[in-house]
């Protein structure tokens, strides 16, 4: 690293400025995503059809999956047969999650659910150290349905559930998963940001190809697996 990599040194109030300049840009930011979230609590719903999913236990509805609460996140990870080693970004993402309880007292459950078929799913599950709780779409049309089918990339979705009848409410996928995640919003208060070639930054900034700092799925089940 070079000194052409390096902010540059200021007094204690020219630093100050640019922070409120920041700031102000923050604040709107803010604002904005208030505004996007309650934007987001008056979306219509749609009823969804009855689905039979693999859960560890066997064979339950869509409906069982929420496990009594009302509202229900999923995150479709993405599958690929035969494969020892899932989709490292879906397996870093999914890592992330070992403290759920909080959700009880919002009536709220988040899960995991694939294509794989869920011998295959729960093994994966042990491999990695994931802690969130699998279920497989492998026998349902409900992956496919909800923007997640066999060969398909990642998804988040989003289920209210009344009674015994289940409605979507919301769907992301692709970046628009970052909101999710704390890894993003740490690199991203770094001086260096993300290091990945597509960000703008100064001249001199280390940068790499994206995707390249990742950690692998092999790494994240030596760092949390049985092993």
């Amino acid at each position: 690293m070079t000194a052409a990599a390096l902010p540059h040194v200021v007094d204690a109030a020219t630093w100050q400025r640019h922070l409120d300049d920041l700031r102000a840009r923050e604040k709107a930011a803010t604002r904005e995503l208030d505004a996007i979230a309650a934007q987001r609590r008056r979306m219509p719903m749609v009823e969804m059809p009855e689905y039979t999913l693999e859960g560890e236990k066997g064979p339950v509805t869509l409906a069982d999956v929420f496990e009594g609460k009302s509202q229900l996140i999923v995150y479709n990870h993405m599958w690929f047969p035969g494969e020892t080693w899932q989709c490292s970004g879906c397996t870093g993402f999914t890592s992330q999650f070992t403290r759920l309880e909080f959700l009880d007292a919002y009536d709220a459950r988040f899960v995991i659910v694939t294509q794989g078929p869920i011998e295959d799913a729960l093994a994966y599950k042990e491999r990695t150290g994931n802690k969130m709780t699998w279920y497989s779409t492998a026998n349902s049309a409900f992956g496919s349905d909800v923007g997640a089918p066999p060969g398909g990339g990642f998804a988040v979705n989003v289920f209210l559930r009344d009674g015994d009848t289940v409605y979507r409410t919301w769907h992301t996928n692709g970046r628009g998963t970052e909101q999710l995640t704390h890894t993003f919003a740490l690199l991203d208060i770094l001086p260096y940001g993300r290091q990945e070639e597509w960000q703008d930054v100064p001249e001199g900034w280390p940068q790499s190809p994206t995707y390249s700092r990742w950690p692998s799925s092999e790494t994240i089940a030596a760092t949390y697996g049985p092993s």
